[in-house]
């Protein structure tokens, strides 16, 4: 409670007004009191003054009594209200009390002692009560605010709902224009090659070694954006989800073994050590071998792509009955552990600009991961920036894309590490890297 309390007495008795305000007085309760004489006078009060408690009697005239209370509800004005009634009149009271007083309490039982008891007790209430009404009114507010969050939501959500379909209409579109556009390259570019093979034959007549010298590089040209075209055809078929896998009973050692085969002239040329290492009990496989030698080749590409001396190991093993595991390592110039993620995603490369020192269309990894994925399988990487980087294809032995074929069953053998290029005969030295 306060140290120092305002205090307003309505009555138009003087005499009872006087007992009051000498009851208030007489208590150990420091306060300041004024007296009105009607409910006209006491409202005014109350509108232009700060009171703690208001007295008043239940006996004013012409009803002032419920007048008074009408006028401070309808004006907001909240303060404790004690009424004083005579014995035979409680009825009134609880009326009164039903319209929002506070409190009563008879005439005849008026003492320092009383008064002080029910001012107390009714201040205390009534600070308890504008506490409540300050909380249900942040409740009213937090709650309020919670609607028009939830629809400032609702209209977000829509908004990006909408966003995401016209995103995904656009990607619709853009792998059509793709798919479509490659099958339209491939053609040409497919009659290109053909012609350019027709001319390296004797028997079409001889060349000059200057002209021999431009065929083989249309040849070689023609297969290079051939290759490319055929990423982006791939591409677009992965991302569209209309690439399908044709799996069949086959051996992996000799789908890798054909991978290097292909990418053996890449190394050759950059003088580069290619070494296999097949490390299975048994090498049947369950999977798609045209899509599993494009794995190997992709990753095959980037390792001599990126090495410009060392060594590329290829190394195949079963770490479980169930699954298989493809290892590229190479000497070469390494990822920086912030690029890991980046480096999977669609035409990222490690050098953006036009001017770049790698050629690449920015797929290969992007169309391994989708395959990848859509085998069942996780990549893992290890890099270091110029050590080198280590490639870990996991895959199931039997891809879950047809009815159980029950165990692939082979019989139990162990190829040695065995070199398909090594013009230094380098022995294996890798101490930077954990396979």
């Amino acid at each position: 409670m306060e140290e120092n309390l305002k205090i307003l007495v309505v009555d138009d008795d003087q005499t009872n007004g006087s007992i009051v305000s000498l009851a208030l007085t007489q208590t150990a309760i420091s306060m300041e009191i004024d007296e009105v004489k009607d409910g006209n006078h006491a409202f005014f009060a109350l509108i232009n003054n700060h009171y703690d408690c208001v007295f008043f009697n239940y006996h004013l005239p012409n009803q002032d009594s419920f007048t008074l209370i009408h006028k401070l509800q309808s004006s907001g004005i909240k303060v404790p209200l004690v009424i004083l009634i005579d014995s035979d009149n409680e009825q009134i009271a609880r009326e009164l009390l039903k319209l929002g007083a506070s409190e009563y309490f008879l005439k005849s039982r008026l003492s320092p002692e009383t008064i002080a008891q029910i001012l107390r007790s009714t201040i205390r209430i009534h600070h308890a009560e504008m506490r409540l009404d300050l909380a249900n009114q942040e409740l009213k507010e937090s709650r309020e605010q919670l609607v028009l969050q939830q629809k400032e939501l609702t209209a977000q959500q829509q908004h990006i709902k909408y966003q995401n379909f016209k995103l995904l209409e656009i990607s619709s579109f853009k792998s059509l224009f793709l798919a479509t556009i490659s099958h339209e390259l491939r053609t040409p570019m497919n009659a290109i090659i053909g012609f350019s093979q027709i001319l390296l034959r004797p028997k079409f007549g001889q060349l000059t070694n200057q002209q021999l010298d431009m065929v083989e590089k249309i040849l070689n040209n023609g297969k290079d954006l051939l290759l490319k075209i055929n990423e982006i055809l791939d591409f677009s078929q992965l991302e569209s989800g209309k690439l399908e896998l044709k799996p069949e009973i086959l051996d992996l050692s000799k789908v890798v073994s054909h991978a290097v085969t292909k990418i053996r002239p890449l190394a050759e040329a950059k003088n580069l050590s290619l070494l296999v290492k097949i490390d299975l009990e048994n090498t049947l496989v369950f999977n798609d071998a045209v899509r599993l030698q494009q794995i190997v080749i992709n990753l095959l590409s980037n390792a001599v792509k990126f090495t410009e001396a060392g060594t590329i190991w290829v190394e195949i093993q079963e770490t479980t009955q169930n699954q298989v595991i493809i290892t590229v390592k190479d000497t070469g110039i390494g990822i920086a552990s912030q690029d890991f993620q980046k480096i999977f995603a669609a035409f990222h490369q490690i050098d953006q600009g036009i001017g770049r020192k790698y050629s690449g269309t920015g797929l290969g990894l992007a169309i391994i991961d989708s395959l990848v994925d859509i085998m069942g399988g996780k990549i893992d990487i290890e890099s270091q920036l110029g050590v080198g980087s280590i490639f870990k294809i996991k895959l199931p032995r039997k891809i879950n894309l047809a009815p159980d074929l029950g165990s692939v069953v082979f019989s139990p053998h162990q190829n040695p590490f065995h070199s398909v290029y090594s013009p230094h005969k380098a022995a294996i030295n890798y101490p930077h890297l954990k396979l």
